[in-house]
């Protein structure tokens, strides 16, 4: 089983969690710790962020 390739830098993933309020339970359980609503919603924002940087270039 080869290894998976990280696609969010770990800053950009903590960025996301702060701005959506859940940074506090990956601290205390990790990214396991949160819901597949909350990671959704990191991809959801991700997503928005590239677009948004795609369209200022």
């Amino acid at each position: 089983m080869g290894s998976r390739k990280q696609i969010m830098s770990d800053s950009l993933k903590e960025e996301i969690a702060k701005e959506l309020g859940f940074y506090d339970k990956v601290q205390n359980d990790g990214w396991g710790g949160i819901t597949g609503r909350e990671a959704g919603s990191m991809v959801k924002r991700a997503v928005q962020m590239a677009q948004e940087q795609m369209m200022r270039k």
